[in-house]
């Protein structure tokens, strides 16, 4: 669901991707989000993980790519202990909406538990030429639901693809938000929130760059030139209370920020792996 060039993947999905594999390789135990499909998934994009062109392994990267590398590996990682309890509700379905080149499909151990792979076309065609490269077969409970949002409705698209609306469902919708306009970002909640009882979403969003320090709207800055770049800008942003408002449909919500992610992910590690800014959060809530 990433705001994509017609007929092109999502590079966002790529940067996304290895950064989340690079954590596999370069932090510290315990990790934070144990996935041994990263870096298999990425195929021959894997060499792109070498830390400088010269493969210098005493490099060390930047403060701010680490925290940015931190606030991915846990944005993954809440999005999945958030599912943990929406499976003990009695969800049946996943619905990963901006689905990138996520492998919760690959690992997934609830044989019970339907996955609903929603994105761009042509990043769903991207990601099956790589699982092809990598020799990574299509998992039994996996449906990709190719969705033009241009031109195509997320419910008609869904229901094509065999989803139930009777049950309930837990929707993951990572790294989209900034990307959207409001208007579109209603439109997608409106939809979650007709869903039954017990269902729920988690997603990040990002506040705006006039609540954020000085050196952290230079990031942002920074950030949002690499994402112009790559032809997908960002639209929205919000503040807690606009999220909250946004939600009125929902209950449970929980909306985590800097101290909340590091106190509950980051606590006693040996590593640098930690987030430095507070633009970023994460929330989850139930219907």
């Amino acid at each position: 669901m990433d705001a994509v060039e017609v007929a092109r993947p999502s590079r966002t999905a790529l940067s996304v991707a290895l950064r989340r594999a690079a954590h596999q390789i370069y932090d510290a135990q315990p990790l934070v989000f144990d996935d041994p499909v990263a870096v298999q998934i990425l195929g021959s994009h894997a060499d792109q993980l070498q830390r400088t062109p010269g493969r210098n392994p005493e490099y060390k990267p930047r403060p701010h790519s680490i925290g940015l590398r931190a606030f991915l590996v846990a944005r993954s990682r809440y999005a999945e202990d958030r599912l943990d309890e929406a499976v003990a509700r009695g969800v049946s379905q996943y619905v990963l909406l901006g689905a990138g080149l996520d492998t919760f499909a690959h690992r997934n151990a609830y044989p019970q538990l339907r996955v609903f792979e929603v994105d761009h076309p042509a990043t769903q065609q991207w990601k099956r030429e790589l699982l092809c490269e990598s020799g990574l077969p299509c998992p039994a409970q996996l449906t990709y639901a190719p969705v033009d949002f241009e031109r195509q409705s997320l419910a008609d698209q869904l229901v094509a693809a065999g989803f139930d609306c009777a049950a309930p469902s837990f929707f993951a919708w990572l790294g989209v938000v900034p990307y959207l306009t409001r208007e579109a970002f209603r439109s997608t909640i409106g939809f979650i929130a007709a869903q039954p009882s017990d269902s729920g979403v988690v997603f990040d969003y990002s506040q705006p760059r006039t609540v954020l320090a000085p050196n952290e709207q230079l990031a942002r800055d920074s950030l949002a030139a690499r994402v112009q770049l790559a032809g997908e800008d960002f639209r929205s942003f919000f503040t807690p209370e606009e999220i909250a408002a946004e939600l009125s449909k929902f209950h449970a919500i929980e909306d985590l920020g800097l101290a909340e992610i590091n106190a509950r992910y980051f606590t006693g590690r040996t590593d640098a792996l930690r987030l430095h800014g507070s633009a970023g959060r994460f929330v989850s809530a139930w219907r």
